[in-house]
């Protein structure tokens, strides 16, 4: 009974945590948005060419303060609750950004959006429902062993060759071109990233109950890790912000990013293997509609609709149509000339109506 309170009082911790940190996460988006566009007014080198001069710019280190306020929450989360509880959560931060994008930076968020950020949210909370229960990690030493886990190592093994690939050929031809490349190089960092933190934030629960920790050579190793982690993801995510707009590039991110998380926790942890045939399918269905959201999100954004010109939408008639307005009824008198005017292009056709062009007169029938 104990066990089960304490457990429930460390998921209610780290789901509070996790949301604060992306309401952070999603205000410092914004806030380095707004002083890389304040510096590319300027004329600097900007942070897609390869310039630092961001680092003299207040608003920047404001976004980097909320960022860093945004993933200590998340951090702590980490050590309180899984890894697939709290990443999924991360959809938030896509909303708070796009709804603030669309206040701050005048980035539209037109009616698909919003739907996006709904389904963001529904998807989330499924994830969360139906989260699946880690193996547990009490201790530095039993994350050590799950270190040495020989899939684990595979996998970490090829994240680093991917990203190398990706910063050393991939990024100097087609960074400023795709998306993509700088997303992905942030997205798969950031699942070692991530199991940095799951180790440190085991290691800090440690030493708050005595444990000497701080003797132990995993701790170090992680931190360092860590910090080399983070630093090449503020790098590229820098360069991305700079480049591209903040509402295509935080649900992609978000998207990536979730993803080799999962991934690597699936593997680090085996949670997987003991999840039920409904669990799983939860799971993933609110995955996908996360998707679907970021999808509707970013797939539309620069769509002029809104609610009010849905009528507009539904009495247009398809291409190849002349008439293009909406349908209104017309007088009686003018209604019967169009009626006539039909008729007569309709009859018009036969061609074995020899009488058919002489029917008309100044555009209507003679009767």
């Amino acid at each position: 009974m104990d066990s089960d309170v304490a457990y429930r009082s460390d998921f209610y911790i780290g789901l509070a945590l996790a949301v604060s940190s992306t309401i952070f996460i999603g205000c410092s988006f914004i806030l380095k948005k707004k002083g890389l566009l304040r510096l590319a007014k300027t004329g600097s080198t900007r942070a897609g060419q390869g310039g630092y001069a961001y680092l003299k710019e207040w608003l920047w280190w404001a976004g980097l303060i909320s960022m860093g306020i945004g993933e200590a929450a998340n951090f702590a989360a980490y050590a309180f609750a899984p890894a697939t509880l709290v990443t999924p959560l991360g959809a938030l931060s896509v909303l708070v950004s796009a709804v603030l994008s669309s206040y701050f930076l005048s980035e539209r968020l037109n009616i698909h959006g919003k739907i996006g950020c709904l389904l963001c949210i529904f998807g989330s909370t499924v994830m969360v429902i139906h989260a699946p229960q880690e193996e547990e990690v009490a201790s530095l030493s039993a994350m050590a062993e799950k270190l040495k886990d020989p899939g684990f190592i595979v996998f970490a093994v090829c994240i680093v060759v991917i990203s190398l690939a990706l910063i050393f050929l991939v990024a100097p031809r087609y960074g400023q071109k795709n998306v993509l490349v700088y997303i992905l190089i942030c997205s798969v960092i950031g699942s070692l990233s991530v199991s940095c933190v799951k180790g440190l934030g085991i290691g800090i629960k440690e030493l708050f109950h005595g444990t000497a920790v701080l003797k132990e050579p995993l701790f170090w190793s992680l931190l360092i890790c860590l910090i080399i982690c983070i630093s090449i993801q503020i790098s590229y995510l820098n360069k991305a912000l700079d480049i591209f707009n903040t509402s295509l590039v935080t649900p992609i991110y978000y998207v990536f990013f979730t993803t080799s998380v999962m991934a690597c926790s699936a593997i680090l942890f085996k949670e997987w293997l003991r999840m039920s045939t409904d669990g799983a399918a939860g799971t993933v269905s609110g995955f996908l509609t996360i998707i679907i959201g970021i999808f509707l999100l970013h797939a539309f954004k620069d769509i002029k609709f809104s609610l009010d010109s849905l009528p507009l939408y539904l009495h247009l008639r398809p291409q190849g149509r002349t008439r293009s307005q909406p349908y209104i009824a017309l007088p009686t008198d003018e209604r019967n000339t169009e009626d006539e005017s039909n008729l007569t292009k309709e009859k018009s056709t036969n061609d074995f109506l020899p009488e058919s062009s002489d029917r008309k007169s100044n555009g209507t029938f003679i009767t």
